[in-house]
């Protein structure tokens, strides 16, 4: 028999402890190793997981049916399956409570239970099992620690680029501001009296371009000046 007796000390809020130790799929990807399975009708799921002992690396398949109480933020966990072989089957329960730390604020996750092997690998599991354990437990504190911390840290930091569409949401907010605000004083028509100068400007300029002799006179060929005189008999 493998008996687990832990409290891990989380710095994060109990509801919040309590809504991912209550989520076997966040569970799960705390435990290095393990795969979450398919669902079932009665509320069970299979589950897999990979441990070596040893020399030996074992990969057990389990059915898991987890039981929770909300309101005392505690929870049962019953397991059962075998290894990939056939060689060794095992039968597991852990109960687990989250309580308020009042020390620090913080939560504490207590975790109580055994597993109870049969087979020809038995001996050798139980033999390596407290080392196993204790590795595994330390990981799991690790990762679990942080995933009740992601979303104090993210949410804020989330929240504002789902608008600006980018995590530098003050600079292109400034950005944007200044030339919405000059083209704005470009356009307005304040004073109205500025187009009507510029198209009396342009009408004195196009009028006097009018005026100008035509541009064929100055350009004449000598061949049609030299005809001009034989039709009056002057020079």
């Amino acid at each position: 028999m493998i008996s687990l007796a832990e409290l891990i000390d989380v710095p994060s809020p109990p509801d919040r402890v309590w809504e991912v130790v209550s989520d076997p799929s966040a569970v799960v990807s705390c435990v290095g190793g393990a795969e979450l399975g398919e669902s079932h009708d009665d509320g069970s799921f299979d589950a897999l997981l990979v441990v070596r002992f040893g020399g030996i690396r074992v990969k057990f398949a389990a059915r898991v049916t987890l039981e929770l109480d909300e309101a005392e933020r505690e929870g049962r966990l019953t397991a059962r399956g075998r290894d990939g072989q056939g060689a060794t089957r095992f039968h597991g329960t852990a109960v687990f409570a989250v309580t308020e730390d009042p020390a620090t604020g913080g939560s504490q996750v207590s975790m109580n239970g055994e597993v109870n092997l049969s087979g020809k690998l038995a001996p050798l599991i139980e033999s390596g099992a407290g080392v196993v354990v204790k590795k595994m437990t330390r990981e799991f504190s690790e990762a679990f620690t942080q995933l009740c911390a992601e979303p104090v840290h993210a949410e804020p930091v989330h929240a504002e680029p789902v608008h600006a569409g980018s995590v530098h949401a003050g600079p292109v907010h400034t950005e944007t501001a200044a030339p919405v605000a000059d083209e704005t004083v470009l356009v307005a028509p304040a004073r109205p009296g500025l187009w009507r100068r510029i198209r009396e400007r342009l009408a004195r300029l196009f009028g006097r371009g009018r005026s100008l002799p035509p541009p064929s006179r100055p350009d004449r060929s000598p061949s049609t000046a030299s005809t001009a005189p034989s039709r009056g008999g002057r020079p």
